[in-house]
């Protein structure tokens, strides 16, 4: 009866002589749906006594809508702000982040831009600590858009008692900033301006929590994997033709007008070639080479240099792809207490083409489950070290019995696996090659001599690998990393003066205030007093 039913509403509304077609129709919807959704990562990892620290970026209504995360009935919970961007392990790609390593166990220090008594990180963290079986979820109080506050956290981070890293995940500067159109003259400048610091903000924010950190890592044992993992946008491309003019810019140039997608692809290529070049860095440390001392003085090898070996640091980037919660509804201006038009109407062929958060998180998970060079190294040593164990002693008991049953030593095979590249990027689960433009000889060739003529000091030599535009232009975009953060510095210096003095003028006047009333007051008393002795003495 109910088939009876089913068949005679299906074909009502779809003539049985149109099944094939809508077949046709809906295998074709499915296919594009599960391509656009990416692949999927084949490693698994026990995150167990694993310390991750994990910045994501909060945007005030951004919430994911119907997201499969168990903290959607907290969307009341956030106060509205005057900013548009304010950081925390709470967006989208945040949220299942935070689910997907809490559930392997790890140790998860999020940042978050409110007080650690502010009741969104408490219920938060409550939250996600009981749908996940795991305690060992915090939160600090660490303000990404404030210098100030971040050499604060790391300050009080280094100082404390538990210093251990096993990852840091920079993912605060996937999410768009902008919206594809805006109206209005000044209003529209002033906007882009402010984006645009934005932008920097977040890049600046990257590059001093990790050379903040950097000690910490440094001292940790060598045979420990550690990994740096920089989440990054999916526009790199389109900024490649900008690159060379991005390259050649000052602190005092002023600000190019940029479409929307070329300043996002600017933000990500600069943290894609930092990634690259920090992982150069780490390689040429020299706690990281050969001892000389160790080898034998005796012979012609005594003479030879000592051997570098790679950093047991890793550096990668990894872009999740077009996400439709954190990479295209921003675009449109829809959020989760605003609603946007367009956003509307494209929603069923966004639904079609775009990303869930789930599927996004795909290429960051993969970059932290894959073994490392020296992890997969040291395992292949080990497996030919048991290999040979076996066979003699395969041929030490076949010997007493005849030398033609004795079977030679060989090495066991290994399989290959593959490993995590050092300062590559990733994208679908896969390193990308991409070839960066080189900026012209005279932005390389500069004369970097002091004022008084002085030799400009000798740079230390790093390897050049020509991996996404090579030594010299990871060179550039790092000195562009520290003149920023110079300029930046000295802006929250004088923002936090300012807030001070400000602080200070407005106890002093309540103090003051509280006086004057405390003093009339007393006048009030004393011509009370004097009015009733008058009045008791007529």
């Amino acid at each position: 009866m109910v088939l009876q039913f089913v068949y005679a509403a299906v074909s009502t509304i779809v003539p049985p002589k149109y099944w094939p077609h809508a077949l046709v129709a809906a295998t074709a919807l499915a296919v594009i749906y599960a391509y656009a959704q990416g692949r999927q990562t084949t490693r698994e990892r026990d995150l167990h006594a694993r310390y991750i620290l994990l910045t994501v970026t909060l945007v005030a209504d951004m919430l994911p809508n119907g997201a499969d995360t168990p903290l959607r009935f907290v969307d009341g919970l956030f106060p509205k702000h005057d900013t548009d961007i304010r950081q925390g392990p709470f967006t989208p790609l945040g949220l299942v982040t935070l689910t997907a390593l809490a559930k392997r166990g790890a140790h998860i220090i999020a940042l978050s831009p409110h007080p650690l008594s502010h009741p969104v990180p408490s219920l938060l963290l409550s939250l996600l600590r009981s749908t996940t079986k795991n305690e060992n979820i915090f939160a600090e109080h660490c303000d990404l858009n404030s210098p100030t506050s971040i050499r604060k956290f790391c300050t009080s981070f280094l100082t404390g008692n538990e210093t251990r890293l096993d990852a840091l995940v920079f993912a605060h500067e996937y999410p768009s900033i902008g919206r594809i159109w805006f109206f209005g003259g000044h209003a529209r400048r002033d906007k882009e301006e402010r984006e645009e610091k934005q932008r920097e903000a977040a890049s600046l924010a990257s590059f001093l929590l990790t050379t903040m950190l950097l000690p910490a890592l440094l001292v940790a044992p060598v045979e420990r994997d550690i990994r740096i993992v920089h989440v990054v946008n999916p526009f790199y491309a389109a900024a490649l033709p900008a690159f060379p003019a991005f390259l050649n810019s000052t602190p005092s140039s002023p600000p190019h007008k940029q479409p929307l997608v070329i300043a996002e692809g600017l933000r990500s290529l600069r943290t894609i070639v930092l990634t690259r070049h920090l992982q150069r860095i780490l390689d040429s440390l020299p706690n990281r080479k050969a001892d000389p001392k160790s080898k034998s003085k005796e012979g012609p090898k005594a003479a030879e240099p000592p051997v570098s070996l790679p950093s047991n640091i890793i550096s990668v980037a990894a872009c999740p792809g077009i996400s439709r919660r954190d990479t295209v509804a921003p675009f449109l201006g829809a959020s989760e207490r605003s609603w946007s038009l367009a956003y509307f109407m494209l929603f069923p062929v966004l639904f079609l083409v775009t990303k869930t958060s789930e599927a996004a998180l795909q290429t960051l998970l993969h970059v932290l489950f894959l073994p490392t060079p020296l992890k997969r190294a040291q395992a292949k040593i080990d497996a030919l070290a048991d290999a040979e164990r076996n066979a003699e002693a395969e041929a030490a008991q076949t010997a007493s019995e005849s030398l033609l049953r004795e079977k030679p030593s060989h090495p066991g095979s290994t399989t290959n696996v593959e490993v995590v590249k050092p300062g590559a990027l990733y994208r679908e689960c896969a390193v990308v090659p991409l070839s960066i433009p080189h900026p012209p000889p005279p932005a390389r060739e500069q004369d970097k001599g002091d004022k008084k003529g002085k030799a400009p000091e000798e740079a230390v030599q790093l390897e050049d690998d020509g991996e996404y535009g090579g030594e010299a232009v990871g060179r550039a975009v790092w000195e562009w990393y520290e003149a920023r953060l110079k300029e930046w510095e000295a802006r929250d210096a004088e923002r936090v003066k300012a807030d001070e003095d400000a602080k200070a003028a407005e106890e002093s006047g309540a103090k003051e205030s509280s006086g004057t009333v405390f003093k009339d007051q007393v006048a009030l008393q004393a011509a009370a007093t004097e009015t009733a002795v008058v009045a008791a003495q007529a």
